[in-house]
């Protein structure tokens, strides 16, 4: 017997613009804010935190396979991601290729019984306090609570010390959403399809994560300022 398909109930908030314009670059990318300024993407910001481990990784393997894994593990993360955001806007999924829809009956044990009402999705986001941007994939109830909710996808189990920028990155959408809006969305919910595996989930507190932003922030404005 085929399963009910869950309608998931959505209530927009304004964040008072539609979308923020984005330049990518060698560097990284950038978000233009309504008012004029530019600020660096959250991930690019962030990316300082594992890049001894993508260096090692890189050395390991050899460029031309590092560069063929990203690239597959980029376009499945992709299409994951569009296929999440459909099915959390009661569309219809079946576009998609097998795998891809097998990643949603994956996620769907999570997404099903956790995500309650739908505040935005892949919503462009801008801090003025911490001088970065970005765009969050979702911000929902998760078990009754206004959440940052990420979704990843991985070959592997990975464990919580090796996603710390994951969580940083939580609470940088956390911030921003409360500062746009004035809404508090004080959990981050990582989940995350995982090859072979059941979804992994982690639950964070954003304030356990927030003097990790705040460094981490800090050392690329000191990188950046002395041209490294």
């Amino acid at each position: 017997m085929k399963r009910k398909r869950k309608i998931f109930k959505h209530e927009t908030i304004d964040i008072g613009y539609e979308d923020l314009d984005a330049n990518t670059t060698t560097t990284g990318r950038t978000y233009s804010t309504p008012d004029g300024k530019s600020y660096p993407s959250v991930t690019t910001v962030l990316s300082i935190l594992n890049e001894h481990f993508i260096k090692a990784w890189r050395e390991r393997v050899g460029e031309e396979e590092a560069n063929r894994i990203s690239g597959v593990a980029s376009n499945r993360g992709t299409r994951v991601h569009s296929i999440v955001e459909k099915y959390l806007k009661n569309e219809d999924t079946t576009e998609f290729l097998p795998n891809i829809r097998q990643s949603l009956e994956n996620l769907k044990t999570v997404l099903d019984p956790n995500i309650g009402k739908i505040f935005g999705l892949e919503v462009p986001l801008f801090s003025h306090h911490l001088g970065v941007a970005g765009r969050c994939d979702c911000i929902a109830e998760y078990n009754g609570v206004p959440s940052i909710i990420d979704f990843k996808t991985s070959r592997y189990i990975k464990k919580k010390e090796k996603i710390t920028n994951y969580f940083a990155q939580g609470a940088a959408y956390s911030i921003m959403w409360e500062e746009r809006t004035g809404m508090v969305a004080p959990n981050i919910v990582i989940v995350m399809d995982v090859d072979h595996e059941k979804p992994l989930v982690f639950v964070e507190h954003r304030d356990n994560w927030t003097d990790l932003l705040h460094n981490t922030i800090k050392e690329y404005r000191t990188r950046r300022m002395f041209g490294h």
